[in-house]
């Protein structure tokens, strides 16, 4: 039997595009000490530690992970390291979840840092995922395999550009209550609709930023946990979900899934719901923080998320269905669309959830939290992850 695991303690840093004041290893101190500082704990009070961390070439120095643990006291605890593209934050939780879970350690740290400002252009690098034959040559990458499916969202469901816009415009609002995020100022309908296009019919302020900055949360078994000074928040489910490195091969006719949809996640938060006694969601979930790099990812996510059928995200949010005080309240911190340390981002979703059910969430807390869910997406767009999280055992 799995032993009941909480987080205790979140640390973040704040989120901005450059962060020429630190090291990578000072970054995830800062953040490091944030949470030890929560949690009310001191470093030797960890007994392992988890590190999502971005491949080298990303960060700039070779083998980070050993700079970072070195600069965190890690020796001699033993530490892992993580990558799994955009979803590392929320892989390496679910690592860390499993160091407690299984009866290992009673004490876990895990921690994501990301300094995306290293490389020039981030997107040089990202597009080395592809496939080198069939795919490179094309320039796929994230951004135009996401512009694709928008437009498939337009043509199966009559997605307009406005619904994508309003996504935006709703995460830049929560955003100005929380003074981690990246970008905070407000802006518009037609803001979104007159920046420039990046990928057809993606424009500027319908995608994320490149960001900056560190994200840790601090993990105990039970018998740690219930004396915590905070409220445990018990991770009550998770799941996680992979497809093909092949983009070309999520596309077109005669496939499983349909590029508008996120049937991936539906899987791998059916699994989580199922771990969490989950049969309702929008009854029994109370917030969602989602990994939604794109205004249509958001769309794609809350439908696979079972908040509304599928089809129906644009409409649902220009109803109000996922503001702060609507029904289901979407990325009350901003979300991606706000701050996006890629592989801190996921791991943030699941501490600003966390921060939702402790009551701890600050100016963008959303009143009666009891029950929240994160998740996560990364690699070529073939890794998800769903977490549960929750007040009660």
């Amino acid at each position: 039997m799995s032993i009941k695991t909480a987080i205790i303690g979140v640390g973040q840093t704040g989120y901005r595009f450059k962060r020429t004041d630190v090291t990578m290893q000072e970054l995830a101190q800062e953040a490091a000490a944030k949470a030890l500082e929560h949690a009310k704990m001191e470093m030797d009070e960890i007994e392992a530690f988890v590190l999502g961390i971005a491949p080298d070439a990303l960060s700039g120095i070779d083998n980070v992970d050993r700079w970072i643990g070195q600069a965190l006291g890690v020796t001699p605890r033993p530490q892992l390291r993580v990558n799994t593209g955009g979803t590392t934050g929320a892989a390496a939780a679910q690592a860390g979840y499993i160091h407690v879970a299984s009866g290992m350690f009673r004490t876990v740290m895990v921690l994501a840092a990301d300094k995306v400002s290293e490389t020039p252009d981030a997107q040089w690098v990202l597009n080395t995922a592809m496939d080198p034959i069939y795919e490179r040559s094309l320039a796929l990458n994230a951004i135009n395999m996401c512009s694709f499916q928008a437009v498939r969202q337009m043509h199966q469901y009559g997605v307009t550009e406005r619904q994508l816009a309003a996504v935006a415009v709703r995460s830049r609002q929560n955003a100005m209550a929380n003074p981690y995020a990246h970008l905070r100022e407000p802006i518009s309908i037609d803001d979104v609709l007159s920046s420039r296009y990046i990928c057809w019919p993606l424009k500027l302020l319908d995608c994320c930023p490149r960001s900056s900055g560190a994200c840790a949360v601090i993990m105990a078994a039970e018998q740690v946990a219930v004396s915590s000074p905070n409220r445990p928040v018990w991770i009550q489910g998770m799941g996680a979900t992979s497809n093909t490195v092949y983009m070309g091969d999520k596309m077109g006719p005669g496939r499983d899934t349909d590029h508008a949809d996120w049937d991936e996640l539906a899987m791998a938060a059916a699994t989580a719901y199922r771990r969490a006694g989950i049969t309702d969601p929008l009854e029994q979930i109370d917030v969602a923080e989602i990994y939604a790099p794109f205004t249509c990812t958001e769309l794609a996510a809350v439908e696979a998320l079972g908040f509304c059928p599928k089809g129906l995200g644009g409409q649902m949010n220009e109803q109000g269905m996922f503001d702060m005080r609507g029904p289901m309240p979407v990325n009350p911190s901003g979300g991606v669309l706000s701050a996006n340390p890629i592989s801190a981002t996921a791991l943030a979703r699941v501490a600003e959830a966390a921060l939702q059910v402790m009551g701890d969430a600050g100016e963008h807390q959303v009143p009666g939290v009891r029950r929240a869910v994160a998740t996560g997406i990364g690699g070529t767009l073939q890794f998800h992850t769903c977490m549960v999280l929750g007040e009660d055992l």
